[in-house]
């Protein structure tokens, strides 16, 4: 599988990207990071600016966005999303001001690792873990621990999603 990342700002903090580094390298999937420059002016001109920006970079790409205010998933459910066939996904993380309305509208989904914020350097790492733990799910890799036991709903994506890089 091949999944982009596109980010508005650089992974600065030497510990988040030595911890993102550790995610990508222990998948067999490939991950591709952009980062693009913050824009400049008012918030909403920000925001518009990288909205636009983010879209470009996933042109052609399943949008996955995320949100606050997005659907909060579970790890099995994020796998089954991951597992989904046809384009490949890439997540888009807005910048501090947040994302244009353009962002979430173009979005096949737009998911949340809850309600709370979060400092956006720790999402890209938050969501490099998530990915790994899909993985896991669908590998049936014993990193994930689900207190009911093995999913069965993400049994039939395993071939088609555990192989492909």
């Amino acid at each position: 599988m091949r999944i982009d990342i596109v980010a508005v700002g650089r992974l600065r903090d030497p510990a988040l990207r030595s911890l993102a580094t550790r995610y990508r390298e222990r998948l067999p999937w490939r991950i591709r990071e952009i980062e693009l420059a913050p824009a400049e002016g008012s918030p909403e001109m920000r925001r518009r600016r990288e909205g636009e920006g983010l879209l470009a970079r996933s042109r052609g790409r399943r949008r996955l966005v995320l949100d606050p205010r997005g659907e909060v998933l579970d790890s099995p459910g994020f796998a089954r999303l991951l597992a989904r066939g046809g384009r490949p996904p890439a997540f888009l993380i807005g910048g501090p001001e947040g994302l244009d309305d353009a962002v979430r509208a173009a979005a096949e989904r737009v998911v949340a690792f809850g309600p709370m914020t979060w400092p956006h350097e720790l999402v890209r790492v938050m969501l490099l873990e998530q990915i790994y733990r899909a993985w896991a799910i669908l590998a049936g890799h014993p990193y994930h621990r689900d207190a009911a036991g093995p999913s069965t709903a993400t049994a039939g994506a395993v071939s088609s999603a555990t192989h492909a890089r």
